[in-house]
């Protein structure tokens, strides 16, 4: 099987269930920026971190990819089965964030991105994670999302800021606390 297929060559995709859209498509701008998460997030697994950590990322990268799938049907015509989103994959994310949050201490300023590269890769991913929200978010205004994928993106944005807080701890480094000019 080739990788390349030519179809896409005057700017137009197909979405599962063969509509074809633009590529500009705000469908394919959501399923394109989940894309782009699923790799940073792949990128902050590669890093030296907690096998416990690297596991729940794992399950986030699979996640995505669901998340990805069901962007990526045409919700008219797709007769495809598409893995389900469940509430119990939010659920997951909240239990983590608390887990974490008991080790951490209380949260008393805003943090800057930054302490170290593991850290500043969990908050590209934060950022990149809002993005795909606020695109699903504004596709669900136009057509039909199942709305545990925007809960599941805001969820995870959570989770990435509070896991940025817990890989900084554990590696000793000071959070970067953000003192505002008075």
């Amino acid at each position: 099987m080739k990788i390349y297929t030519k179809t896409g060559d005057k700017g137009q995709t197909s979405l599962i269930g063969g509509t074809r859209v633009p590529k500009y498509h705000l469908r394919i701008e959501s399923y394109g920026t989940v894309d782009e998460l699923n790799s940073y997030i792949g990128l902050i697994m590669c890093q030296d971190i907690d096998t416990h950590h690297q596991s729940v990322l794992k399950e986030i990268q699979d996640r995505l990819f669901t998340i990805g799938s069901s962007l990526a049907s045409d919700p008219e015509k797709s007769k495809m089965k598409i893995p389900d989103l469940l509430a119990t994959d939010i659920t997951l994310l909240e239990k983590e964030m608390d887990n974490m949050n008991e080790q951490l201490p209380a949260l008393k300023h805003f943090i800057l991105p930054g302490g170290n590269t593991t850290v500043s890769y969990c908050h590209l991913a934060r950022c990149v994670c809002r993005r795909a929200e606020r695109l699903t978010v504004h596709l669900a205004e136009e057509s039909f999302v199942d709305s545990n994928i925007t809960i599941y993106l805001n969820r995870l944005s959570d989770y990435l800021f509070v896991l940025a807080r817990k890989l900084s701890a554990d590696a000793k480094t000071q959070e970067n606390v953000w003192l505002p000019r008075l």
